[in-house]
């Protein structure tokens, strides 16, 4: 197990050093905004940008450039200032980080205890009106747009502008200082960003629980007097959860580095809405420091999935 940690992270190092390379040639490299004019605006005199330019060491050859972020970056966790207000990247991360981590976690929640009920009810049930019902519902949900849903969501429950206002609204979160405050704010958002993913999750899940369900070892299971609830929850499930583990982690892993649409539909300011203003202003900086979090993200999350296997399924092992 120790072994195999340590090449997951040396290999989560080559991989960031790869985003961080790539990142650094689409924002350095290639044709796009000057750092210099994002700093001093578009009317700078020319010795103006020029300072600017050996202040920030903008003048010196892109490699050396380079060399000098890979150390801020691995050594010092740092993401550089943006040009735009003076502030450092990784502030701006770690201080939206707790909103995203808000969003994301109540999110999952939800996901999972509906998409999970409703795929293994529909496995059980097959063929059933429910079945088709769920099925139908999980389609529909699939193909609704988070941005649409979300301001369906506030047209008919937010608490200013809302037909039915049983719900908060959009603003109340940043007003929001406790933990169950928070919680209440975010349940539309919780329940924009959780509807498509747990409908990908029963249908996913019920599929693999119907292929499992046809396994020879379930049917021993059967046979030997086992009740219907021990096979399906004990033996059934527990198998055909592993490929949900590996979508989970993919999805909170992506999620972390912001939940865009539904971070701006409501206003939310986490990594998303940082990343999305920074986009808006042409903060190169801060969007190039967001990617990276976004790919360290990643890679910790199908770390965290890959010891979770072995738990999961004793079939499973990690050498």
């Amino acid at each position: 197990m120790g072994a195999y940690i340590i090449r997951r992270l040396l290999w989560t190092l080559l991989l960031l050093w790869v985003v961080s390379g790539l990142t650094f040639i689409i924002f350095n490299v290639l044709p796009s905004a000057d750092p210099a004019l994002l700093r001093a605006g578009r009317r700078a005199e020319p010795e103006v940008l020029q300072g600017i330019r050996e202040t920030f060491g903008l003048d010196r050859p892109i490699y050396v450039q380079y060399l000098d972020y890979l150390r801020d970056v691995f050594l010092h966790f740092d993401f550089g200032r943006s040009y735009r207000n003076d502030t450092d990247v990784r502030a701006q991360l770690l201080d939206r980080l707790p909103n995203t981590l808000y969003l994301i976690g109540g999110a999952v929640v939800v996901w999972l205890i509906v998409g999970l009920s409703i795929g293994m009810i529909s496995a059980v049930k097959r063929g059933s009106l429910l079945d088709r019902l769920s099925m139908g519902s999980a389609l529909v949900a699939i193909s609704a747009p988070v941005y649409w849903l979300g301001l369906v969501v506030l047209y008919l429950f937010s608490k200013d502008i809302g037909r039915f206002p049983i719900f908060p609204g959009s603003g109340s979160f940043q007003a929001a200082e406790s933990i169950p405050d928070k919680a209440w704010a975010l349940f539309l958002p919780w329940c924009v960003l959780a509807t498509a993913f747990a409908a990908i999750y029963a249908r996913l899940l019920r599929a693999n629980l119907l292929d499992v369900l046809g396994e020879d070892y379930i049917r021993t299971a059967r046979a030997k007097g086992l009740s219907e609830r021990r096979v399906i929850f004990r033996h059934g499930a527990r198998s055909a959860l592993t490929p949900i583990v590996t979508v989970l982690g993919l999805d909170v892993g992506i999620l972390v580095g912001g939940a865009i649409l539904t971070e701006s539909v409501f206003s939310i300011p986490g990594i998303g809405r940082l990343t999305f203003d920074a986009i808006q202003r042409g903060d190169l900086v801060t969007v190039q420091g967001a990617t990276l979090f976004l790919a360290l993200a990643v890679c910790i999350a199908n770390l965290l999935v890959d010891l979770m296997y072995s738990v999961l399924d004793p079939r499973v092992r990690l050498s």
